[in-house]
């Protein structure tokens, strides 16, 4: 199996992929939209957005619970 990774800029919500040569014997393909989350302004909305979340909050108090003690050993 070929696998080809790369970022592209959406344009007018269209995208337009040029596939490299050595995918000239495949005829088709799985195409699976990501968003990049490298913008930094999206990240800060993301994590702030998980601050409120009561799952996420639930998770890490449950972490934290489960360190406690951990954190306490002498090694």
């Amino acid at each position: 199996m070929k696998t080809f990774k790369k970022k592209y800029k959406v344009k007018n919500n269209q995208l337009i992929i040029d596939l490299p040569k050595n995918f000239n014997d495949i005829s088709n393909v799985v195409v699976t939209i990501e968003e990049d989350l490298n913008d930094h302004q999206k990240k800060i909305e993301l994590m702030k957005k998980a601050s409120k979340d009561p799952l996420f909050l639930a998770d890490i108090k449950e972490v934290n619970y489960d360190f406690k003690f951990a954190d306490s050993d002498a090694l």
